[in-house]
């Protein structure tokens, strides 16, 4: 059955715009050329965008040229604006956006665990307030939240979740009610963590992978040719519950301490590494025992310098060729021991690491076969490539499946872009859609 007219030209607007958000401005004959639609329609649909306030006339596309056919053509970025937050369990982060995604302004700032319920919220929405100002904007249409524990599946709402401050489902109630008007899209962390990895990291180009977030906690986001699937209580990837040897216990309804998450979350890290002799921290490092905001700093610092540690040079020479060379203090040579045996700690470390990680990524495998697994999160980038590979070599060993193991490439920045990417969808998605046209598009989660 043909499309209507009104549904058609729906469509058509549709697809101009993604066009300008995609490869920017773009002239009418540009328009036509991609969309494949005519002259005339194309005119028509100019006309209407600009008539709708979408689009503008933004330059002209050759210094040379004038006259209606140079005009470029982009959308008016400022037409709405957007924010982002990252809750966490002790600290919020805040972006504020315009149509186009382009950042602002950015906000964070810690909340005490010892903080009440209502001073929590106050903080966390005085915060927004204060990056809605500075990006200029008078107010928001779509808000994107990213925050730990399960999403209701049927609701959008965040539930109750064991171990969690109850400011993170106060929270937006608040926002709905001090933001009137702007639409608040709740999602778990993990799963915004990989939109973000598809969208402009590590997954980029794959439909189907796992993201295994690895910072103060772990997490994992299952997408499945090219959907997000969060399972029928919204709790699919909740691999810190997993199972796992090595924890001296089995975790439990209520706790995951014996479960993955006691193998691989921050607090975990930092003790292997310990353990390992590399709990004294570098010049300008936090000393294990003195935590950061959220614990997955320490972890990814001491990854970090374990990495860079096992992948130096002990020397700026051999020690063969120093011991033959003239002219060569032997006193220097403790210090390249001494670095030898820091690479080779830092080896082990990775290594005991990896052994770990493997455990969550080959359970993954055996039940999903994804393909690829993407390391998220601070742990995840910190450790980069050595890891990655380390990892990827054990995970072969273990499952018959062949599996890619990638290391994230946004690190504990991919929740706050994904819960963007996720508002400025959301955003589009209304923004572009005339009332009334009845199109195929993602069911918005919003509360």
């Amino acid at each position: 059955m043909p499309a209507s007219p009104s549904t058609a030209r729906a469509i058509n607007d549709r697809l101009a715009l993604r066009l300008l958000q995609q490869r920017g401005p773009l002239t009418a004959g540009q328009l036509k050329q991609f969309t494949g639609l005519s002259r005339p329609t194309v005119a028509d649909l100019v006309e209407r965008l600009t008539a709708a306030g979408l689009i503008t006339v933004v330059g002209e596309s050759g210094e040379q040229r004038r006259g209606p056919n140079a005009r470029l053509y982009g959308i008016v970025a400022d037409r709405a604006h957007l924010a982002a937050l990252d809750v966490r369990t002790d600290s919020v982060s805040v972006a504020v956006a315009d149509l186009l995604g382009r950042e602002l302004a950015r906000a964070c700032a810690p909340i005490g665990t010892d903080t009440g319920t209502g001073r929590a919220v106050e903080q966390a929405v005085a915060l927004v307030e204060k990056a809605v100002g500075q990006a200029g904007a008078e107010r928001l249409h779509t808000v994107g939240v990213g925050a730990p524990g399960l999403i209701d599946p049927g609701t959008g709402e965040l539930r109750d979740s064991t171990g969690l401050p109850e400011w993170h489902r106060r929270l937006v109630t608040a926002l709905q009610e001090r933001l009137p008007g702007a639409r608040v899209i709740v999602e778990n962390e993990t799963n915004l963590a990989a939109l973000a990895e598809q969208r402009d990291g590590a997954a980029r180009g794959r439909d189907t992978f796992v993201l295994l977030w690895l910072g103060r906690g772990t997490g994992a986001a299952v997408v499945l040719d090219g959907t997000l699937r969060r399972g029928a209580s919204g709790g699919a990837g909740e691999i810190g519950f997993l199972p796992v040897p090595g924890t001296g216990g089995l975790p439990s309804a209520t706790g995951c301490d014996g479960g993955f998450h006691h193998l691989a979350a921050a607090a975990a890290v930092v003790r292997l590494a310990a353990d390992h002799g590399l709990g004294e921290p570098g010049p300008g490092e936090q000393r294990p025992g003195e935590p950061s905001a959220d614990g997955a700093a320490d972890a990814a610092a001491l990854v970090r310098r374990a990495v860079d540690l096992a992948t130096a040079r002990p020397a700026d020479a051999p020690a063969a060729d120093a011991a033959e060379s003239p002219g060569v203090d032997a006193a220097e040579q403790p210090a390249a021991a001494g670095e030898t045996d820091g690479a080779a700690r830092a080896g082990r470390f990775l290594d005991a690491l990896a052994d770990r990680i493997a455990l969550g990524v080959a359970s993954v495998a055996a039940v999903l076969d994804p393909g690829c697994v993407v390391l998220g999160g601070e742990i995840g980038q910190a450790g980069g490539d050595v890891l990655a590979a380390r990892v990827e070599q054990r995970v072969a060993r273990l499952s018959p499946l062949r599996t890619e193991v990638r290391a994230g490439a946004l690190g504990g920045t991919a929740v706050l872009r994904g819960a963007l990417l996720t508002a400025r969808d959301s955003a589009q998605e209304d923004l572009f859609t005339p009332p009334g046209a009845m199109l195929d598009s993602p069911q918005a989660r919003t509360c």
